[in-house]
């Protein structure tokens, strides 16, 4: 439970923060601008101008691995060229395994190819024959994060975090590892320990994260501000814009939401995530066809299950089954390979089998996933499961736990509300699932091609028309 001072904190702290969003960029722009004049007024004087020369893209990848943010594929690659080449001539180099491993771990995340999960595993778990480091139970950590195995991701951070307690890259992997778990104040510890080792855009945005879960958007939105800020490499500096996208696209500012996902594409056209983001975006926007050729771009160079299941759910609530199938079986064997490299897509996939497939079978995917790492995404999924599996009060259950704000993470979501407001619909609750399906609109009213129509309908079948949102 939160120490109730924290949880009311002034209206003075919220306004602060929402004119430290509004502003940042802009004196961020300005500052830049005072900077270049400046630079510029002083040039004539000086007759030559010493450049420091770029560093290669392995030491750009290495600083960036080390540092635990996200690093260029290029980069990435000729770091682990780099690396390889060593350890085939000094096999003892605990720490170069652990960098190739780390490295290898962020490649397969960035191309959703789980070989190179696989790799990672192998060079992590040779560093720690050679000698046991923080640094390479860090990486494994962080690989069990990329595969979804929240509880061995949390075992390898704690045993990372007790060899040596002061190592700030240990503790985004707990965080990540207890948010999956559903351990909401055990990341909140986490993220209190990181804050006090570390500062700068890499923990800013994990804050972010944090603030976002707990339904502090304003908060959160900020601290993405002030990360992409201060990123100095371009494809950490994308990362942030494409989570800050994210943000903009939950609360419903489809136009927002694109510029961030563009931006983001422009400083890293590797950037998948943000061009999966500007599919939704664009979609929501009425833009059909550049949301349809940007999310096959994403699936193209990292093809995620999630991006397959958004493709084809547009597919289809424009009618065009056919393609939306395709897109289905792209997500079956998008899975398999996964499954393969060890990574666990059931989340997906139970999502995938409610509304498009067995909802029996999505409610027996989805338990054991809740048994395994129980999550607020997972007792969403596994609650919607059960109500399109016709087991309406049991799903009630799992609703509100993926939308309870005072155990839970508190993140405000349309398609949780959705849920929830749809299972009280079944149940002749009708008074909680008006409220809930009128926020779930209100939150964003784009959420999904299909849903967004199917909650409208309903609330009209309750004698409660929605207002239309704002015209285009």
């Amino acid at each position: 439970m939160e120490n109730q001072a924290t949880e009311n904190r002034p209206a003075e702290r919220r306004e602060e923060r929402r004119a430290r969003l509004h502003g940042r960029l802009v004196i961020a722009a300005v500052a830049g601008c005072a900077v270049l004049g400046t630079a510029l007024m002083l040039l004539p004087a000086q007759r030559t101008v010493t450049r420091a020369p770029a560093p290669a893209p392995g030491t750009q990848a290495l600083t960036a691995v080390a540092a635990g943010v996200p690093a260029a594929l290029p980069d990435l690659a000729a770091l682990i060229g780099e690396r390889e080449a060593h350890l085939r001539r000094h096999p003892e180099d605990a720490e170069s395994w652990a960098v190739l491993g780390t490295a290898y771990v962020e490649q397969g995340r960035r191309t959703a190819d789980t070989t190179f999960y696989v790799k990672a595993e192998d060079r992590l778990r040779t560093s720690l024959k050679v000698r046991r480091s923080a640094q390479a139970l860090g990486g494994l950590a962080a690989l069990a994060n990329a595969r979804r195995d929240f509880r061995t991701a949390r075992t390898w951070g704690e045993e990372a975090r007790q060899l040596e307690p002061k190592r700030w890259t240990t503790y985004p992997a707990l965080i990540d590892a207890y948010t999956g778990l559903g351990d909401y104040k055990a990341a909140r510890g986490a993220l209190e320990r990181l804050t006090k080792l570390r500062s700068g855009p890499a923990v800013k945005a994990r804050a972010a994260a944090v603030y976002r879960d707990r339904g502090w958007r304003e908060d959160a939105a900020a601290e993405l501000a002030d990360a992409a800020a201060g990123a100095e490499a371009p494809a950490e500096r994308a990362a942030y814009l494409e989570r800050a996208g994210q943000l903009a696209w939950e609360r419903g500012d489809r136009e927002d939401a694109l510029r961030h996902f563009q931006e983001a594409v422009r400083l890293d056209p590797d950037q998948r995530a943000a061009q999966a983001g500007q599919g939704r975006a664009l979609a929501a926007l009425g833009r059909t066809t550049e949301a349809l050729n940007a999310y096959r771009m994403a699936l193209a160079k990292q093809p995620l299950p999630q991006y397959a299941l958004e493709l084809g759910e547009l597919y289809e609530s424009l009618g065009l089954w056919q393609a939306a199938g395709v897109q289905y079986d792209l997500l079956w064997a998008a899975v398999e390979r996964a499954a393969a490299g060890g990574a666990d897509e059931e989340l997906v996939l139970g999502q995938f089998e409610a509304d498009h497939g067995d909802p029996a079978a999505a409610v027996r995917r989805l338990r054991a996933e809740w048994l395994r790492q129980p999550g607020i995404a997972v007792a969403d999924a596994l609650g919607w499961a059960l109500h399109r599996a016709g087991q309406d009060r049991e799903a009630l259950r799992y609703a509100r736990i993926a939308t309870d704000k005072v155990h839970g993470g508190g993140v405000r979501s349309a398609p949780y509300a959705f849920h929830l407001g749809m299972t009280e619909r079944a149940l002749k609750q009708y008074a909680p699932a008006r409220r809930h399906l009128q926020e779930a609109l209100r939150i964003n009213p784009w959420f999904s091609p299909s849903r967004v129509r199917e909650a409208r309908e309903a609330l009209a079948a309750m004698g409660d028309v929605p207002d239309e949102p704002p015209g285009d």
